[in-house]
Formats: structure tokens, sequence, C-alpha cells
């Protein structure tokens, strides 16, 4: 019988009026219950066949927290390769508020079914201070530190995607433009409903005006991330996958875009965009599927086909 935590979940905040010291406290609270045994119902078990432990990984200025999920049983070398085990470095959405706790169903499948290393970074979360900037850097330098140490990860480097859903999306979309540019080589990226535009455009999209304030109140937290990521100042499109320079020579991508998103359209015009350069982009959409669907097995039901397929694209990917 699993052991449920006593942990209330915090009431929804105003985003509009929000200070910086009610984030911080409602961020604390959302975070606690995330991470509780409460909300597994909402966001599933991890897989017995991985296991789970936290570690850091040491950056220029700062230690990085990283969630790892390895596989619990022995593979034989035909799995695993002689160099290792495959990455798949994931990022996980909230932007704000957040934790790599609230993917462990979709990454401990994945680590125990591909099977693969999954590190999931736990990024600095957006807050006054804390631009986008900042989360986008931890995703890629730990990237970069992964792939470095391989022999210490026990990875094989030239088997390596990165993964993420939301914001998470955002940041892996951009770890892949910068691969590219750094002449890494990675094997797949998977953007789960992405938000890829922080510009003023973000909001130009017939998904935001159906989906904006319905089935959840999307439009208000969608600008308060955006004032949160783009402070004064900062240049906008360089942190909007959507209006890279070049999308050219990219890891080949899957875009996964539930249909009763605000989202959604940021999604299908960056698939768009993909293909359009040139870059392999598969566009599956999920209809009638929520924007946090993939954390929320315990009440969307077409999570489960999500997870199989992105399980299927990479496993397909690192053995191209």
């Amino acid at each position: 019988m699993r052991e449920v935590t006593a942990v209330e979940r915090p009431p929804e905040p105003s985003w509009t009026e929000m200070t910086a010291e009610e984030l911080f406290t409602y961020r604390d609270a959302e975070n606690r219950f995330r991470a509780s045994g409460a909300a597994r119902a909402l966001l599933g078990d991890p897989d017995p066949g991985a296991e789970i432990s936290w570690q850091e990984v040491a950056l220029p200025g700062r230690r990085l927290p990283v969630r790892v999920y390895r596989p619990a049983l022995a593979r034989d070398s035909e799995d695993t390769g002689p160099a290792g085990l495959p990455l798949v470095l994931h990022v996980h959405g909230g932007s704000f508020v957040g934790t790599a706790v609230q993917c462990d169903w979709a990454n401990s499948h994945l680590a125990a079914h591909l099977p693969a290393l999954v590190v999931s970074v736990e990024h600095r979360l957006l807050a006054p201070g804390n631009p986008l900037s900042d989360a986008v850097d931890d995703g890629w330098d730990a990237l970069l530190h992964v792939v470095r140490h391989a022999s210490q990860w026990g990875i094989d480097p030239a088997r390596t995607a990165v993964f993420g859903e939301s914001c998470g999306a955002l940041i892996s979309a951009l770890s892949a433009i910068r691969a590219a540019e750094a002449g890494l080589t990675l094997k797949a990226q998977v953007l789960v409903n992405p938000a890829v535009d922080v510009t003023e455009s973000m909001f130009d999209h017939a998904s935001i005006a159906e989906y904006g304030y319905s089935p959840t109140r999307a439009v208000p937290q969608l600008r308060f991330f955006q004032r949160l990521s783009v402070p004064p100042g900062a240049d906008a499109r360089a942190l909007s996958p959507l209006y890279a320079d070049s999308l050219t020579g990219l890891a080949p991508a899957l875009v996964v875009v539930p249909t009763q998103d605000a989202v959604a359209d940021h999604g299908r015009r960056y698939a768009e965009r993909l293909k359009a350069a040139g870059t392999p982009a598969r566009l599956t959409e999920y209809p009638g599927a929520r924007h946090a669907f993939l954390t929320l097995p315990g009440v969307e039901q077409q999570a489960e086909a999500a997870r199989v397929e992105i399980l299927e694209f990479l496993r397909a990917s690192f053995a191209a």
C-alpha cells in the first residue's frame, strides 16, 4: 500500500498581483506537495525497474542538484553498448515552480526500459533576479558536464538526447540549438507541450484565444512567466527557439502537443520551422489532453500513450 504523506496543496495564487515574497511562499508549498506521497495519485508511481537518487554536479560558480535515474538491473552489452548507457538529459517544466520529482513516473520508465541514464536538472527557478537565461544555462551546462565526464557517469556520449516539458522543453530546444553550434552531436530532442516563444508574439496564436482561460486560467500564468523570464533590457528573441537564426542541422525532434493547451500552437509552429530548416521533426497531437498531461498520469488518460511514444522514438534514435 502506498504511504501517503499528509501535505496539502496550496491554493492557486493571484498571478497578476503576486509579490516576490508571495511567489517564494507559494513555490515552497507547491513543491513540497509535488514531492510528497500525497501527490503520487496525480503524478504516478516510479517504475520499480529504476533506481532514483539525488546528486550534485559542480558547475562554474555553483553546484546544481540533478535527479538521476538508472536501470536497477544489469543489462547485457547489446543494450548498454561497450561505452555505457545512452544519456537522456531531462528538464522539468514549471518555470517559476516545479521539481524534477514531479517527473519520476516518465523518467524512471525511460531509464528502466530503454534502458538509459536519465539525468533531470533541478534548474534555477524563475524569480526576480533569476531570469530565464539562468535556467537555460543550467540545462546546457549540466548537459556539457555529463557528456564531458561520460566515464564517471557510465554513459555513451555518442548516444545523447535532450527531453523536456513546457518551459523545460524550451530549455531543451535551446540546448539542442547550442549543441549544433558547438559541434556536439545529439541523437534526438523530445519537446512536450513546448512553450518556445517569450516575446510579445507568444500570445498571438489561436490556441491562446481558445484555451487561454479554459480548462485552466493559463494566460495570467503565461504573462507572469514572461515577466519573470525577460527582465528589462534582455533579448526575448534569444530565449525563444521559435525565433532562432538557424534550425538547420539539429537533432531529430519529436514534438508532443496536447490539443487543449494555450501554447499548443507554439509546438505546431516550431515543428513547422524545424521541418522547413531541414531538421527531421515529428509532430504528434493528443486530442483532449491538457498542458501538463505527461506528468499527470493519474488524471490524464493519454499520458501512457505519450510515454510509450517517447520511449519508442528514443529507442529508434539511439539505434540509428
